[in-house]
C-alpha cells in the first residue's frame, strides 16, 4: 500500500486507518539510552565534589556558608552536588535564593552558572562581585535550607521537597545518610518519585529532536533546495509561532516543514493542534495571499497513542506527515520538490533518517522462529 504523502489528498480519508497504521510503523523512541550530550557529569566527578563537600563540612557535621563557599570556589562541582542535596532544579533554587535573600538571582544567572560548572567542573571559579554576591546568596539559602529540614508543622497532606531520606530533619539526616548510607529501597522510592534521568533527559531534549531536523536538513542538502531554519524564540513575521523549516525562505513562505518529537501524547496532542492551525493559517487569504504547503514530520512514541489526532493531522496535510523512517521522502513528494536544483542518487530505504533497528530486526526475527515452533508442537503459533 502506498504512503499517505504518495496519494491525492482527496483520497486521504478513503483507507484513513491504513494510513495512521503506516505513520505508526514509523514512529520509533529511543529513551532507553540518550546523548551524554556537552557537559554531562559522570559519576567519579560527581563523587570527587561530594568529597570535598563532605571534607569542608567534617562528614557534614558543621554546615557553615563560609566553608560551603570556600570549597565551591575551589571545586566547583561541589556547587551541584549542593544543589542536588536540595534537589532543586537551578531556576528553583534562585527562585528561593531571591525570596529568602533579597538578592536578585535570575533564572538565566542560575543556568549559566550550573553550565559553567558542568563545562569545567574541577577549575576553580574567580566570580566577578556580582556573581559573588549571587553565589553567596545561593550557598547560603541552601545552607539555611540543609539545616532546617522540613518545617515542624508540616501537613502530611503536602509533599514537601525536603520531605527525604537525607534532609527529612535537617543536619542529622545528612550526617546519618553519609555515615550509614541509604536503604535500597529509599533510593527506588526518590526513582519512583522523581523519574531517574529525569534531569539530564530535560538537558538534552533539543539534541533528541536534533535528529530528526538533521535527517530535514539532510534531504534538503541533498536536493539543493534553499531554506531557512528558525532559531529559539525567533520571530517570524507573519506567524506567532514560528515554525522549524521555512522554504524558499521566510520572506517568502512556500512550503512549512514543522518537525516535532514527543514522548508523551499529551504533548502530542498539542503539537498536533500546533501544525493543524498552521494549516488553517495557510488558508487565510488576509495573512498569506499566496498560501503554503503544511508538511509535518514526526518522531517519537507519544504520536502513536491518539489515533483520531493522527486521522485529523493527515487530513489537514492532505498525507503530508513523515517520520525518521521516511524523511528521505520528504523533497519528492511535497511542493519542496519545485525548489529542488539536483536530483541526488536514490538512498536505501534502511538508511531513511538513522541507522536501522538491527536489535528490533533480530527480536522480530527470534520472535518469529519461536512461533513458528511453538505451531509445530501443536500449540497456536503466537506467544502472547
Amino acid at each position: 500500500m502506498p504512503f499517505p504523502f504518495e496519494i491525492p489528498a482527496a483520497e486521504i480519508s478513503v483507507n484513513i486507518e491504513d494510513h495512521v497504521d503506516s505513520i505508526y510503523a514509523g514512529l520509533s523512541s529511543d529513551f532507553i539510552s540518550m546523548p551524554k550530550g556537552e557537559g554531562f557529569v559522570d559519576y567519579p566527578v560527581f563523587e570527587a565534589g561530594y568529597e570535598a563537600l563532605k571534607k569542608a563540612t567534617s562528614g557534614f557535621d558543621t554546615l557553615a556558608p563560609e566553608a560551603l563557599l570556600t570549597c565551591i570556589l575551589d571545586v566547583p562541582i561541589s556547587f551541584l552536588v549542593l544543589r542536588t542535596m536540595l534537589g532543586f532544579t537551578p531556576p528553583e533554587l534562585a527562585y528561593t535564593t531571591t525570596v529568602r535573600t533579597k538578592v536578585e538571582v535570575d533564572q538565566g544567572f542560575a543556568r549559566t552558572l550550573d553550565r559553567k560548572v558542568r563545562l569545567e567542573p574541577t577549575k576553580p571559579l574567580k566570580p566577578s562581585p556580582l556573581m559573588m554576591a549571587r553565589l553567596q546568596a545561593m550557598v547560603r539559602t541552601a545552607n539555611e535550607l540543609l539545616l532546617a529540614g522540613v518545617p515542624a508543622g508540616t501537613s502530611d497532606k503536602v509533599v514537601h521537597r525536603l520531605g527525604k531520606i537525607d534532609t527529612e530533619r535537617g543536619k542529622d539526616s545528612l550526617k546519618a545518610s553519609s555515615q550509614l548510607g541509604i536503604p535500597y529501597a529509599a533510593l527506588l522510592y526518590e526513582r519512583f518519585l522523581g523519574r531517574p534521568f529525569a534531569g539530564h533527559r530535560d538537558s538534552v531534549s533539543e539534541l533528541v529532536g536534533d535528529a530528526l531536523e538533521s535527517a530535514i536538513e539532510r534531504q534538503l542538502d541533498r536536493w539543493g533546495v534553499s531554506n531557512h531554519k528558525t532559531k529559539r524564540a525567533e520571530k517570524v513575521p507573519g506567524f506567532v509561532q514560528s515554525p522549524d523549516f521555512i522554504i524558499p525562505s521566510w520572506a517568502n513562505p512556500r512550503v512549512i516543514i514543522e518537525a516535532k518529537v514527543t514522548e508523551d501524547d499529551g504533548t502530542a496532542r498539542d503539537k498536533v493542534t500546533r501544525i493543524i492551525n498552521l494549516v488553517n493559517l495557510s488558508r487565510d487569504p488576509s495573512s498569506n495571499p499566496r498560501g503554503y504547503q503544511v508538511v509535518a514530520a514526526l518522531a517519537g512514541r507519544g504520536f502513536a497513542v491518539r489515533r483520531q489526532d493522527m486521522r485529523n493531522l493527515l487530513i489537514a496535510t492532505g498525507g503530508k506527515v513523515f517520520t525518521l523512517a521516511t524523511v528521505q521522502h520528504i523533497v519528492a513528494h511535497t511542493d519542496i520538490k519545485l525548489f529542488a536544483t539536483r536530483i541526488p542518487p536514490a538512498e536505501p530505504e534502511a538508511f531513511a533518517g538513522g541507522t536501522p533497528d538491527i536489535e528490533g530486526q533480530k527480536y522480530e526475527a527470534l520472535t518469529k522462529t519461536a512461533e513458528k515452533a511453538a505451531k509445530e508442537e501443536g500449540g497456536s503459533g503466537t506467544l502472547l
